[in-house]
Formats: structure tokens, sequence, C-alpha cells
């Protein structure tokens, strides 16, 4: 028969885990968190992951929790390991991703005398956590009750801290843990699953105001930022765009795509003179979905503020253009279906206009990327088309997301990346942890230095063997070549992070196949079968030239104005 810790905190919180659904305990190992150990390795109803490294740990389990959209749990000893957690935290909290951090402790008597492994752990994630809960004050099943039920219903992180005195590995049978299940769901009203149906709906009188305005505007601009893939927000956005009077914008993040809408936003900005900028401001902007990457339509939506600016999501509105004046509280699907009820199209030529300018835009870029010597911006024209349909898609952040950001990509495919805080510190961490929650073939691409920054993320189990990596190593940090001000500081070196290491032994240390291309001709030749089936998972390292890539990027620029 299976044993279960003997510590009461630990069977109420492994049973409330149970009750509530969460299915996937990512833990790295510790001696105060035995008996959360103990109690979770022995539930069949819980799925139990080791990763070591816990930054890592934690971006494994965003990975995991963007795909699932269910909350999983983190679990670790006491002191700087729950530290490790808090780029991943910040992450979750921007993104609306829902994490459950689970950290053993020291009880109250022996914080700050001197005892090991022992730090201040209540409330450590203050900035960043929807909820805290600092457990062995009495009301803790109320306290833990509230944190799961947070992180389900609000979509982010919760923290959980649990202070275990001596002795940790004491056992008992495991009828009671069946017991205080039996307790908790006799007792609980687990959350219903969000749909349309269950989302309170707007007040349409207060609605008529704005499809008034709506109606009467000539020039209205949709903005989708990132966005998990769904098919009615797909369908809708298309209903959207049978009206001349709206252009849609869109991210390679957003999940959506027509031929009607604008995908590769600073392509078509970034030439406009100022003319061109004062006729692009809409007069109504619309906003949807989560952070936008484009600095360029921030700069322009900056510079020439809309009348309005209105956003829609059931949880926050950021007020990213400075002129935020009505938030939505409705997820976008729900704004749509009661909207159009309200709406009627405009005659304008706002779209037709600046859909044959992205046209022209276009045609200059191929142009441009058909003739460039072997770069960055090459790279990405040669390796986005090779991707298999349905494939998903994790993009690394600063100058990966930026250039993805130039081309169409299939729209078979799910394209993710972490832009809730920006950072590279986790993205192969979170793309492991998002190719382990599903079925489908997962790429990951990245540069050099988010890619050695978070090496250790190859130290786990659960990789799969459909999963492929692509480091464009330009030798580091290229993105500072491009942006104004490093090059002119005289400490560009700090900037940039030049080296001249290579994936080759991490491949051999972690089994992972390793391939290598330095030019075009060695790059078709690794892309052939690359996706094949393989006994291992792969990396390709893609040697692009360090002190070209920035000059071509800024002539592909100047090619767009011609």
């Amino acid at each position: 028969m299976p044993q279960y810790p003997k510590k009461e905190l630990a069977k109420l919180i492994i049973a409330s885990c149970i009750v509530n659904e969460i299915e996937h305990i990512v833990i790295s190992p510790g001696s105060r968190n035995a008996p959360l150990i103990i109690g979770f390795n022995e539930s069949e109803k819980c799925k139990t992951l080791s990763v070591v490294d816990e930054r890592s740990a934690a971006f494994f389990a965003l990975g995991i929790a963007q795909q699932t959209r269910k909350p999983v749990a983190l679990l670790c000893t006491s002191g700087s390991a729950l530290l490790n957690y808090y780029p991943a935290i910040a992450e979750a909290f921007y993104n609306n991703i829902p994490l459950v951090v689970i950290s053993a402790d020291r009880p109250a008597h022996l914080i700050d005398v001197g005892d090991g492994q022992t730090i201040r752990q209540e409330n450590v994630f203050g900035n960043h956590i929807l909820f805290s809960a600092n457990l062995g004050g009495g009301n803790d099943r109320e306290l833990i009750k509230k944190a799961l039920q947070t992180a389900i219903d609000k979509k982010g992180p919760v923290h959980i801290n649990v202070p275990f005195e001596d002795p940790l590995y004491e056992k008992i049978a495991a009828e009671t843990i069946e017991d205080e299940v039996k307790k908790l769901k006799s007792g609980i009203v687990l959350p219903e699953k969000k749909s349309l149906l269950n989302e309170t709906p707007l007040e349409v009188n207060a609605l008529q105001k704005f499809a008034d305005i709506w109606n009467a505007s000539s020039k209205k601009m949709v903005l989708v930022g990132e966005h998990f893939p769904d098919e009615l927000l797909q369908t809708q956005l298309e209903h959207l765009a049978k009206d001349p009077s709206v252009l849609v914008l869109i991210e390679n993040t957003a999940n959506v795509s027509h031929p009607k809408f604008i995908n590769s936003i600073d392509k078509l900005i970034f030439p406009f003179a100022e003319d061109e900028l004062a006729a692009f401001k809409p007069d109504i902007l619309l906003t949807l979905g989560g952070m936008i990457v484009s600095k360029k339509i921030k700069e322009q939506l900056r510079n020439h503020k809309p009348k309005h600016h209105w956003h829609a999501d059931a949880k926050r509105a950021y007020d990213t253009f400075h002129c935020l004046q009505h938030h939505f509280k409705v997820s976008p699907q729900l704004f749509f279906s009661q909207f159009f009820f309200l709406t009627k199209p405009k005659e304008s030529n706002y779209q037709k206009f600046w859909l044959h300018k992205k046209e022209v835009r276009l045609q200059k870029h191929q142009e441009f990327i058909s003739n460039c010597a072997f770069s960055d911006l090459k790279v990405f024209s040669k390796i986005l088309p090779s991707i298999p349909n349905n494939s998903q898609l994790q993009l690394g952040n600063s100058s990966i997301i930026r250039y993805a950001q130039l081309f169409d990509i299939n729209k078979s495919l799910r394209v993710f990346c972490n832009r809730g805080t920006s950072g590279i510190d986790g993205c192969t961490s979170t793309a492991i942890g998002a190719a382990f929650a599903v079925k489908e073939n997962t790429l990951f691409i990245t540069g050099d230095v988010s890619f050695f920054y978070d090496s250790n993320a190859l130290w786990n189990s659960y990789i799969p063997n459909n999963f492929r990596i692509m480091v464009i190593n330009n030798g580091g940090g290229g993105i500072f070549r491009f942006i104004p001000g490093p090059q002119q500081s005289g400490a560009l070196d700090y900037f940039e992070t030049p080296h001249h290491l290579t994936a080759e032994h991490l491949c051999k240390m972690y089994h992972f196949e390793y391939r290598t291309a330095k030019d075009e001709g060695e790059l078709k030749e690794q892309l052939s079968d690359f996706y094949e089936e393989s006994s291992l998972p792969k990396v390709l390292e893609i040697f692009t030239p360090r002190l070209e890539n920035d000059n071509i990027l800024k002539a592909y620029f100047n090619n767009l104005k011609v």
C-alpha cells in the first residue's frame, strides 16, 4: 500500500491540488520539501516531473501551462531555491499563465537566527503575484483554497509558503489522503469551465454609444497582440476585415491570419514619411490580446494618438499608447459577439490604401531578400518556410522575435514567445515545457546568447525526440549593433557579449543530435531532413557574420523606402 507524508499541511496541499485537478507537479530536489515530494510522488492523480535547476524548472512549468492552459505546480526546498523562480513568476504574471508555487520553509522560530538554507520567504514575490498564502497560522485550508482558485480563475501565478518542522520523512497509510480529498470535495465548488455562455455580457445600452462612434468613423484600426490560437476570434476578425474602414494589424504571436491583415507591421511603417504617419493615424484604435512586439507601432500611436483607444480583455488593459479611454472587461470573442449586432460597414479608402502599401513593401522585401548576402535576415527567409505544417513554433526574444515579424509565417503554425517580460533568461526551458505538453512537432528558434544563458534547460529528462532547436549564432547579442547607442558608447563589448562558443559539446553532454551550417548551401542541405523522425532531439547551429548582420538589416529597411 502506498505511503503518504504524516505532515498535516502536506496532506492538505496534496489533496487540494488533486481536488482542483492540478495534474503536473514540477519538483526540484531538496530536503525541507520532502513531505510534499513523498506525497505527490505517491499520488496516481499527479504527474511528477523532476528538474534540478529551479530557474529552468519554473520556465519548464510555464511552458506546460502555456499549452495546457491549466495551472502547473512548482515545488522547491527552502532558501535561495525559491528566488530562482522569480523570472518565470514575472513572465507568468504579465502573460496570464497560471503557476502554483509551493515552497517549503523553516518554521518561524528558525527565521533570522542563523539557521542554514533560510531566508524571509513570506510574500517574497509581492509585486508579481496574484495571491500569497503563508501557512501555519490556523486558516490554512481557506488560504490554500483561495490560492488555487485564484490561479485557475485569474490565470496567473500564486505562492503557497509551507513551514515544516523536523522530522520530514515520516509516512502514514494512503487512506488519510483519500479522506482529505473526500472532505475537500464535499465543501468545494469547482470553478466553472470558462466559455462565452458563462461570461457576464456587456450592457447593451452602454455598448450602443461606442457602436455609434464606431459607425461614424472612417478610419478604424484593430491591433492584435499575443493571443492563444482561437477559431472564433479568427472568424470574427475575418468578418471585421469586410468593412473597408477597418484595418487589422496583427503580430505573428497573435495566431490569426488573413490576406487582408497587416502582419509585418514594422515592414509597413518603417519607411513612412511624416505625412504618411499622419494619414495612418486611426480615429479609433481597438486593441486585443497581450504584449505588442513592434516598437514602431508603439512609437507611431504614441506620437499620433487616435481619438479613441479601447481595449477588450476579461482581465486587464495596458495603456500602451498613453491614450486608453475604455476597457471592455470581457473576452474579445464575447465583445465582438455583442458588438457586431450594433455595427455597420462604413465607406472608406482606409483599408484599401494601406493594403496596397503592404503589397508594395512585400515586393521590395522579396527583391532584397533574393539578392542579399548570407546573414541573420537571409537565414530567416530560409528557415521559416521550411517548418512542417501544424508545428508549434517557439521563438526566442531579442532579435529573434523581431526578425520573425518581418516574414509571413505558415498559417498552420502555432506561434509563441515569452513576451510578458521579454526576457531571454528562460526561453529554451519554456520551449521544452511546451514541447513536452503537446504531440505536435516543436521548433524553437533562438539566438546564441539566449541559448547559452539558459543551457541548463537541456538538463531535462522530458525532452521529446521531435523537439528541434535552431541556434542562430552571430557571435553575441547582434541586436546591439542595430539599435542606436551601444556602438557610440565606447563599451560595445559589454552590450554585445562577444564570444566563440558553440553548442557542440552541450549537445554531446545532453544527447542531442548536433548539426551546423555556415552558408546558404549548407543550410539548405541541413534543412532537407532536419525535421525527419529521429531517436534524439536535434540542434542546428547556424553561424552568421557578426560584423555584417546589422549592415544588411539596415540596408533592408532603407531599401523599403525607395
